[in-house]
């Protein structure tokens, strides 16, 4: 049994880490793709069949770039935080069930590990900018830390209505807890500020501050080079494909739905989730920081409370 348990789970992160490559180079060519649209362009169409090896060529391009250390750099720091930002999402992803029998590790408290290990990536951001010696790069750190603070909190009062409800922390038992009605039907109020706690969470626009490219050059990755710069992309789009995934869980039943497979359902929501985002960074400017705490401190915070009051009274009642 410990020789099956242990070949399960390298099968498990090898077929994790191939998932998580793949789905960063279809989404990087899918934002392209939905930005050109959007701003009347075709995106990518030279390298492969509409453009669809533009991503590996782009790849290819950053692994072959040498990773320049800043002299006046902290090195050890620079060099582990993409790590940092990357690897928790490879072990966040074990627990996440994508059909009735597709999943890494079922995890009574799987919940609470997404939750737990979502928080590194902000770590990773931090020691970068710390890492750096370079004052873009360490602003951009600060307003992580900043913008951590003003969603982590309404965030996590949208996800406890979902474990009242569901009674469990458990991922496959929140979705089991939704057939036939959804969560996003019962929490319309905690699902929006779900979307928008997200979109916070990956450094996405109109919340990029972290980055925020016309003001601080590229932010906390300033200073990085070839792989290293192209691990904390590939860390921001597989956080941004977990947290659709955690959305879909939480909020739209998960793998449920009519006539289709379990697993082609949980991925239409997961993508429906990411073409949102991208819709979001294409069409709203990026806001002020100082506007974008007070909405999180003054409106977020508020309503998600209000929202987790109202769902405790009510079930006391009933």
């Amino acid at each position: 049994m410990n020789e099956i348990s242990i070949l399960r789970s390298l099968l498990t992160i090898v077929g994790v880490s191939v998932a998580i490559g793949l789905n960063a180079v279809f989404v990087v060519w899918l934002e392209r793709k939905v930005a050109g649209h959007m701003q009347y362009r075709l995106g990518p169409t030279e390298v492969g069949p509409k453009g669809l090896l533009q991503t590996v060529a782009d790849g290819l391009k950053l692994v072959s770039k040498q990773i320049i250390f800043p002299s006046a750099a902290d090195k050890p720091i620079f060099a582990l935080a993409p790590i940092i930002c990357l690897v928790p999402v490879f072990v966040a992803i074990l627990p996440v069930p994508f059909s009735d029998t597709l999943q890494g590790h079922e995890l009574d408290i799987g919940l609470l590990l997404v939750i737990a290990l979502g928080l590194l990536n902000t770590l990773g951001i931090l020691m970068a900018g710390w890492g750096s010696d370079n004052k873009y790069a360490l602003l951009g750190a600060s307003r992580a830390i900043a913008q951590i603070c003003a969603y982590k909190i309404p965030l996590l009062l949208c996800i406890l209505p979902v474990i009242m409800l569901s009674g469990s922390f458990s991922l496959r038992g929140i979705v089991n807890a939704q057939d036939p009605v959804w969560y996003a039907v019962y929490q319309p109020v905690a699902f929006f500020i779900y979307i928008i706690a997200i979109t916070m969470e990956t450094n996405r626009s109109p919340f990029d501050f972290a980055e925020a490219e016309s003001e601080l050059v590229a932010g906390f990755h300033t200073e990085y080079s070839g792989m290293a710069f192209s691990l904390f992309f590939l860390a921001e789009y597989s956080y941004m494909f977990l947290a659709s995934a955690i959305a879909s869980i939480l909020f739209l039943g998960g793998w449920h739905g009519p006539f289709l497979p379990g697993v082609v359902w949980m991925l239409l929501k997961i993508y429906f989730f990411l073409c949102l985002m991208m819709w979001f960074r294409w069409t709203f400017p990026r806001v002020r920081v100082d506007q974008m705490l007070n909405f999180g401190w003054k409106i977020l915070l508020p309503f998600s409370l209000l929202n987790f009051l109202i769902t405790a009274g009510v079930m006391a009642i009933l």
